[in-house]
């Protein structure tokens, strides 16, 4: 007596386009795209008018478009020269990213740092530094808020942020999770001659059931003024700012300096104590004396031209 043996086929991999589909972790096109041009309108609306009103930096926001797919290949693809954090709304969506072009952040600390808007050019984009992403950690912050006042969060909670971190330093996925499809909306800013870039990347679970709805004022996302000036002006003290000492000289005729050779030596204006004008970026902030310390040349703080308050308000621009 003769048995047959069947042999079992291998069950086929879940569609995984299709069980979100039926789960509501996917949406068709149309409504996608609709839903980012009104998270775009949002941004472009309510972002420069938070920057303004707390930084006293102009900007623009522009609408780029919107792309599909699994959340991680969505931040993948956002490229090496972006900064990232991770953050979470209740009510809302336990997990979202959002995402700015490095080039934004590097040209955004020259101006709080008292550069003049016509001298900032577009920097060549590259990791950023600790005090860069402190910086970053603070545009996040204006980013989240006007997140949660679109989405209309239920219980008025506030986004919670991890930290912010180079796209180069980001935890490689955890493959055990369950693929998760996200939708990743991408803004252009504009500050001065400098043009960037802003992204969210949001999971579609929670981005399909939302409907953008626009702040009654835009005076509302501004309720953090006082502790955002704050912050920056911490990193401000915290910054490197080179110092530059302007020392009178005694004064000359043209016929002798255009004679000036190597070797030639031109004296102090002042014939005892020697006055010292030490500035940065073009604000006058002491008056030195010169001195020395062993083999260097030094300058003794004798008087302040300007106070702190002054100080910060210059160098933050």
């Amino acid at each position: 007596m003769m048995t047959t043996v069947m042999a079992e086929r291998p069950a086929k991999p879940i569609d995984l386009s299709l069980l979100a589909k039926l789960t509501g972790g996917l949406g068709d096109r149309r409504t996608i795209e609709k839903i980012s041009s009104d998270f775009g309108h949002l941004y472009a609306d309510f972002l420069p008018d938070v920057f303004s009103s707390e930084t006293k930096v102009a900007l623009d926001v522009t609408y780029i478009g919107c792309t599909s797919g699994l959340t991680t290949d969505l931040i993948k693809d956002l490229g090496e020269h972006f900064v990232l954090a991770d953050g979470s709304l209740r009510n809302w969506s336990p997990n979202f990213v959002l995402a700015c072009n490095t080039s934004f952040i590097i040209a955004l600390m020259e101006r709080m740092l008292g550069a003049l808007p016509e001298t900032v050019e577009q920097p060549s984009e590259r990791p950023l530094s600790e005090i860069e992403l402190d910086l970053a950690q603070m545009v996040f912050g204006r980013m989240a808020v006007v997140l949660q006042s679109g989405v209309d969060v239920t219980g008025g909670f506030e986004a919670a942020l991890e930290q912010a971190h180079n796209a180069e330093d980001r935890p490689a996925p955890d493959e055990t999770a369950v693929p998760e499809f996200g939708v990743a909306i991408r803004m252009s800013v504009q500050l001065g001659k400098v043009t960037s870039e802003i992204a969210l990347v949001l999971p579609q679970k929670a981005f399909l059931k939302t409907k953008v709805v626009m702040p009654k004022s835009k005076g509302q996302l501004s309720k953090g003024k006082e502790e955002w000036q704050e912050r920056i002006r911490e990193q401000v003290r915290r910054s490197q700012v080179t110092l530059e000492a302007r020392v009178r000289l005694q004064t000359l005729t043209l016929g002798t300096i255009s004679h000036l050779a190597v070797g030639d030596v031109i004296a102090f204006h002042d014939r005892k104590d020697v006055s010292v004008q030490v500035s940065a970026n073009g604000k006058e902030m002491y008056s030195c004396e010169l001195g020395r310390s062993g083999e260097r040349y030094t300058v003794r703080v004798r008087d302040n031209i300007s106070t702190e308050d002054e100080i910060l308000d210059h160098l933050m621009g």
